[in-house]
């Protein structure tokens, strides 16, 4: 049996001058930003309704309040990252955030005003100050990607193609890449070339049984860049959110982080406070500290609930909308009654190694957002500051690119490989929550593997399952415990903080490049 099917292109089109792949904050950011210069958007689904990006309840993190700073920001940000955040990208999207903010208030984002007029900015775990800012409560994501779209649509230097999904990453004899080979809605495939590529299509939570991503973001541009000899990075660090909404939904709905800055706090079936047990900071403590204290409460059968009926209480409908229509659709009134909870796949702090200015270490490939491995998140994102580093990298590959000359790839050629029968991704997806979540050891992740290695043979190198071996073989090879990456048989930090840089084998791929 075939397991991939070759496909060719000749020299990029001149209408694809550059190609952004995704349709999120990074991608529609990018490309109002490179305006004049043109671009073609290919999106998997009509925009807004396949990205992350417009499910983000908390909001953009900057040093807004004129009684915070961007040093404050960078240092509460590798404070969070257990020791793995570069501190240059941390102070970099810490000074260019503010910048962002008022460029996305100039398109329209509407951003929660005091009574004064000022941005009302909201505290979030392991922030010093508050510093969130949101739109109507938990709808940041929603208003931002609103406002984005409106802004693609009515700008003609932008073509966007949808709904199309990458599925190959097309390259020349010399390595180079040259745009990708796209899917169709009725599986068609397509080659869309270009002289500059850039990889904006989030996350790899798909990949996981409970998450609170789209099904789609199943780490393809992980893959992809992978098998064409990219370098990648900390691919075992996934952030589980800690307050899913345990309802029996797929995605799960998200219960913000923002709902504990109010003052929620979380009990056990009992009706006790659990988290202080857990954390000095309690309810405010760091994302894994949260999720992995949820878990065992839920493990040892007494079971983990949200409860904001004192903090919001009757405000919820105004302040949280986006929770309040979950929760009522489930059958529970957050006004009277705490929210189950359990935690979730959420955020993949590890991706394709980027520069300071988008680059990845392929000629031709640039990455940007949630797929990226910039260095800004370490092995734990502080709340918010995905939006954060996914409008300022935008805006620095859109300055570097209206300012270049792009080479011109020649003809080229990809590999397509099959995708999974559901039943097999089902599979797979329980596999990774089980064997590679929250707490994980070393059994767990060796028979995951084998398990991943074996279909592989089976099934050829489809994306989910290469994306799933490089977060599982990552996480065995750390033996340490280190923010969102906790083994049971290795519960301490190891002596030396150091990055996990991975390279294809059988490419010679150099840090440098990067």
């Amino acid at each position: 049996m075939t397991h991939t099917r070759l496909l060719k292109a000749g020299p990029p089109a001149g209408d694809r001058d550059i190609l952004i792949v995704g349709a999120g904050l990074a991608g529609l950011f990018l490309a109002l930003r490179l305006a004049p210069r043109t671009c073609t958007v290919i999106a998997p689904a009509p925009l807004g309704e396949a990205a992350s990006s417009a499910w983000a309840q908390g909001g953009l993190a900057a040093a807004l309040d004129p009684l915070d700073t961007a040093d404050a920001h960078a240092r509460d940000t590798v404070a969070a990252g257990s020791g793995l955040v570069d501190p240059v990208i941390a102070q970099l999207i810490a000074e260019e955030g503010p910048a962002r903010v008022l460029d996305l208030i100039e398109l329209g984002v509407p951003f929660d005003r005091t009574p004064e007029g000022a941005l009302s900015l909201s505290l979030e775990a392991a922030h010093s100050v508050p510093r969130v800012a949101r739109v109507a409560g938990d709808l940041a994501g929603k208003a931002i990607m609103g406002a984005l779209t409106t802004a693609v649509q009515a700008s003609s230097h932008i073509n966007l193609v949808e709904p199309y999904r990458a599925v190959g990453l097309l390259q020349d004899d010399n390595g180079r890449v040259a745009g990708v080979i796209a899917r169709n809605a009725k599986g068609g495939l397509a080659p869309m070339t270009a002289r500059e590529t850039v990889f904006c299509t989030g996350g790899s939570g798909g990949l996981f049984r409970v998450t609170t991503n789209p099904p789609e973001s199943r780490g393809d541009a992980l893959a992809m860049a992978w098998n064409a000899g990219a370098l990648v990075a900390d691919t075992e660090f996934v952030q589980f959110h800690p307050t899913a909404m345990d309802v029996g939904l797929d995605p799960a709905p998200l219960a913000t982080e923002a709902l504990r800055g109010e003052g929620a706090v979380l009990r056990d079936g009992k009706g006790e406070l659990f988290m202080a047990r857990y954390h000095e900071k309690a309810e405010l403590a760091p994302r894994d500290e949260v999720a992995r204290a949820i878990d065992s409460e839920i493990k040892a059968g007494r079971g983990a609930f949200l409860d904001a009926t004192v903090a919001v209480g009757d405000d919820f409908p105004a302040h949280f909308p986006t929770v309040f229509a979950a929760c009522m659709a489930a059958g529970i009134d957050p006004r009277e009654a705490p929210i189950p909870v359990a935690p979730a796949a959420h955020y993949h702090m590890g991706g394709v190694v980027s520069s300071t200015w988008g680059r990845s270490s392929l000629e031709g490939l640039s990455v940007c957002g949630e797929c990226a491995s910039t260095g800004a998140h370490g092995a734990n994102r502080l709340a918010s500051n995905s939006l954060l580093e996914a409008v300022v990298f935008a805006a620095r590959i859109a300055e570097r690119l209206t300012s270049s000359e792009l080479g011109n790839p020649e003809h080229s050629r990809a590999e397509v490989p099959n995708e999974l029968a559901p039943d097999d991704l089902l599979s797979l997806r329980r596999a990774m929550a089980s064997k590679c979540g929250v707490v994980r050891n070393g059994k767990d992740l060796q028979d995951l593997v084998y398990m991943i290695d074996e279909q592989i043979e089976a099934h050829g190198p489809v994306h989910a399952l290469q994306a799933s071996r490089l977060i599982a073989s990552a996480a065995l090879a750390r033996e340490e415990s280190r923010g969102g990456h906790f083994r049971r048989d290795f519960p301490d930090a190891g002596p030396v903080a150091s990055r996990s840089f991975l390279e294809t084998p059988s490419r010679t791929t150099a840090k440098e490049a990067v």
